[in-house]
């Protein structure tokens, strides 16, 4: 059942998981997108706690803490760091305003599309629903238009976020470990490619996507 307070954080959650995306989609240096990322881990872990406590789903709560654990610590700190220190990575190839403007776009889309598949329902779940499915689509446009390497990855964890909250959002929470496979998956993806980009790094002298292709046997 839910009550204002746990309305009220299920809101607020989805809000700062919007804003935290379009926030990434704006900024050029990979340190800060990936410090957003925190942010975005800390307020899908307070939704999750939100939903267990509307639904009384104390299972929810243990979910809430492993999504605290991994997505606002883990997986920042394996993106912050490689192998010869801390990140510096900047995409100055984006323009910051562009992307603002296409997750805007992307936001209002969504909230188009996704507002008459909740039909009636009217509790704070359904209505933070279209901000699941924007931060779905603003994950793929992070992907799709930013050329350091590093940021693509933010924007695969953007997508995961999204996809999970969604999730989340649909189907009142879900089982324990089935939300541990999932995100020790994600985890497992993310070191690999934290790897790569920080052999690139070593290699080439960055990660911007658009340099490599250049590159000529």
């Amino acid at each position: 059942m839910y009550t204002t307070l746990t309305s009220g954080l299920v809101t607020t959650a989805a809000g700062v998981l919007l804003l935290t995306a379009v926030l990434q989609s704006w900024r050029r240096s990979a340190a800060g997108a990936v410090r957003l990322l925190v942010a975005q881990g800390l307020a899908l872990a307070v939704l999750v706690a939100a939903l267990g406590a509307a639904h009384g789903a104390a299972e929810l709560l243990w979910v809430a803490v492993l999504v605290a654990v991994v997505k606002a610590g883990v997986l920042p700190w394996a993106l912050s760091r490689t192998a010869t220190g801390r990140l510096v990575d900047r995409d100055t190839a984006t323009r910051p305003a562009l992307g603002v403007l296409g997750a805007t776009v992307l936001a209002m889309f969504a909230y188009a599309v996704a507002d008459p598949l909740r039909g009636a329902d009217q509790t704070a779940a359904g209505r933070a629903l279209p901000a699941a499915v924007a931060l779905v689509l603003i994950g793929f446009w992070i992907l799709l238009t930013r050329h350091a390497a590093v940021i693509q990855l933010v924007g695969f964890v953007v997508l995961d976020n999204g996809i999970a909250m969604v999730a989340f959002l649909t189907s009142n929470g879900l089982p324990l470990t089935v939300e541990l496979g999932a995100t020790l998956d994600v985890l497992l993806v993310v070191v690999i490619l934290r790897a790569l980009t920080s052999r690139m790094r070593d290699t080439h002298g960055g990660t911007s996507v658009g340099d490599l292709s250049e590159l000529r046997d």
